[in-house]
């Protein structure tokens, strides 16, 4: 009975998700209705290609981006539900262990010498990689081998040298042409997300994603203590290793290529904790799914609600915090962080 509780919750999430991005799909300045854009994805998967104007809206410009806000959205919640299990911290969020500030630095440096976008982005991917592989580095030759507090302080200091270097960036860039792009894109932005950057970071997420999947149950028992897991039978070091690596694999892509987004990590794994409570095998896809549709949300927002385009960093800065204090009154919130 306990496994079927997950069910009617993954299918209900996962409707609620399709009649998002329907609606996401038909807001703009060109409106489209919900039926004309589902006639369109039909034609379009039945191989009877349109070419009028709503077909140019929607295959060119809304669902690519749609689809970035799905991955973005889903990566980091599921990267927050893990970390908040794996360091039994209500108070994680993905970007504790410093790739977020990580990718950043990357990302201003490519911005800072006019390199394309594309290398821009791979920079980003490849300095929050390489920043979650130093703190590791660091945490794992300190005495305490694979300690939780290690890892986190490890993060706190490095990621602070990384914000600092960004700071520094910031003050030798150009105020007229390079400082506008570097605040904007730390502010977080789907709004130059190309068809070609789907294909790279969708099946990025999806190869970080397996791991979770797979180690979903030695994931609930670590959340349990290290002791417990060893007395179980788990290798803690190994599991520990193979969990980060795939939450750094999947946050450092979205960030490359969507800026810092923070409070999603953080806000919708307790938000799934309501729902289907604190065991992993049911966090993780029930916080894929309202991650995604949170994001086409916010997205949709953005780029709607004022004649210049919203930042998606502050929409959820002020979404997230709002929506969080409210969690944090709820009682049922509460009981469940005690149970952790």
């Amino acid at each position: 009975m306990a496994n079927l509780r997950v069910t009617p919750v993954v299918i209900g999430l996962s409707a609620l998700l399709v009649v998002v991005v329907i609606l996401a799909a038909g807001i703009g300045p060109y409106s489209i209705p919900p039926r004309d854009v589902v006639a369109a994805i039909v034609d379009r998967l039945a191989g009877r290609p349109d070419e009028g104007q709503v077909a140019v809206v929607l295959f060119q410009v809304r669902l690519p981006r749609i689809a970035a806000a799905i991955c973005v959205g889903a990566a980091l919640s599921a990267a927050g539900a893990a970390y908040q299990c794996l360091f039994r911290n209500p108070l994680v969020s993905p970007d504790i262990l410093g790739v977020s500030h990580g990718a950043g630095f990357g990302a201003v440096i490519g911005i800072l010498f006019g390199l394309p976008v594309a290398i821009i982005e791979l920079m980003g991917f490849i300095t929050g990689s390489l920043t979650v592989i130093i703190v590791a580095t660091i945490a794992w030759s300190l005495r305490q081998r694979g300690d939780v507090l290690m890892l986190v302080l490890a993060g706190i200091v490095v990621g602070s040298l990384a914000a600092a270097a960004i700071s520094l960036v910031k003050i030798v860039a150009d105020p007229y042409s390079q400082l506008p792009m570097i605040t904007y894109w730390l502010l977080g932005s789907l709004a130059s997300v190309r068809p070609d950057d789907i294909a790279i970071v969708a099946p990025t997420v999806a190869v970080g994603l397996i791991p979770l999947f797979l180690l979903r149950w030695r994931i609930t028992v670590m959340s349990c203590g290290d002791d417990d897991a060893r007395t179980l039978g788990i290798d803690v070091r190994r599991t520990r290793q193979v969990v980060i690596a795939a939450a750094t694999l999947i946050t450092a892509s979205v960030v490359a290529v969507s800026g810092v987004i923070g409070w999603v990590g953080l806000m919708v794994p307790h938000m799934a904790r309501l729902l289907v409570g604190p065991r992993f095998d049911r966090l993780l896809p029930t916080s894929i799914l309202i991650g995604a549709a949170f994001m086409v949300l916010v997205d949709t927002l953005a780029r709607t609600a004022a004649r210049i385009e919203i930042p998606i960093g502050v929409l959820t800065a002020l979404i997230g915090g709002g929506l969080f204090v409210w969690l944090m009154t709820r009682r049922g919130a509460r009981d469940v962080w005690r149970r952790e």
